[in-house]
């Protein structure tokens, strides 16, 4: 992985080492070496910036709005500090996060500097990986010329460019999430959640059950979140940011997307060591819903 961020290859060996990657499954080893190698390459921050959780967003979002923005806004309104990073563009047909946060009036950091001044301010900021990787985010952009994802798409949650001491991740496949777990254990991460999130970004699906692999101080354990709601909630015709706004401000009563939000937020919860037991995440959560600064868009 080192010999391609120096672009020591050929496109045709990356290519066929993705491909062959992607068809033999990689392993946890293979992840964490990966991501060591792209911890070495990427420019660390002058001075170390103080991250409280490492929120990865790389999917996009097709069918539902990507609600676990408010979320991530909800935490950090309660003083926790949120650096997510991700990537955009990718494949045809999604929403993702940057142009979202774009619309809501957040100006994705450039450099660490920037990200270190919106994380004094707001206690949440994003960046994408052209940003501090510009290497792998072109590597990912090569998903519309081999039509498959790449281990890329992989270590890339895993990265953890500030070295924050809760890490949290979503997979499209469950098979996935053990990997996941591994490789953050092998990485030394010493707190680590990963589960198959709506559409492959870090948001809880009320209408399913959850299980979330964790590292907790080193150790791996994992949990099941029972389904928030019964029955399937009809698909919006189309995504509109601005609902996001509404929900928040509590001028849109959205039963799915509240249960969303609050659902994911009681899983970072828990993951941060606020509450010792799922009620008492989800109890937590619907407080802080409920008691949102409802001006903040």
């Amino acid at each position: 992985m080192g010999m391609v961020l120096r672009g020591e290859v050929e496109d045709i060996q990356l290519g066929a080492f993705l491909m062959l990657l992607r068809v033999n499954e990689e392993t946890a080893e293979e992840l964490a070496g990966f991501t060591e190698a792209v911890r070495d390459h990427i420019a660390k921050p002058a001075q170390a910036i103080a991250v409280d959780l490492d929120w990865s967003s790389y999917a996009g979002k097709k069918r539902v709005l990507p609600w676990f923005l408010l979320s991530s806004f909800l935490l950090a309104e309660n003083g926790y500090r949120i650096f997510m990073h991700g990537t955009s563009g990718h494949t045809a047909g999604r929403m993702y996060t940057e142009q979202v946060l774009h619309e809501l009036g957040v100006i994705s950091a450039k450099s660490w500097q920037e990200v270190s001044t919106q994380l004094d301010g707001s206690l949440f900021s994003y960046m994408s990986l052209e940003s501090f990787c510009p290497e792998l985010h072109q590597i990912i952009g090569y998903r519309q010329y081999l039509g498959l994802r790449s281990p890329v798409h992989t270590l890339s949650r895993l990265i953890n460019p500030l070295a924050a001491p809760h890490s949290i991740q979503s997979v499209f496949h469950p098979a996935y999430g053990a990997s996941h777990q591994q490789a953050a254990k092998l990485l030394r991460q010493p707190n680590a959640a990963v589960f198959k999130g709506e559409g492959g970004e870090i948001e809880r699906k009320p209408e399913a059950s959850c299980a979330v692999k964790m590292i907790v101080d080193h150790c791996e354990i994992e949990q099941q979140w029972p389904k928030m709601l019964e029955g399937r909630q009809p698909q919006p015709d189309n995504l509109d940011p601005q609902q996001l706004v509404d929900v928040w401000r509590g001028l849109d009563p959205n039963f799915y997307a509240e249960n969303a939000i609050i659902g994911t937020a009681a899983i970072a919860i828990m993951l941060l060591k606020k509450a010792p037991t799922q009620q008492q995440a989800l109890s937590l959560a619907q407080h802080w819903w409920q008691h949102r600064d409802r001006s903040r868009f």
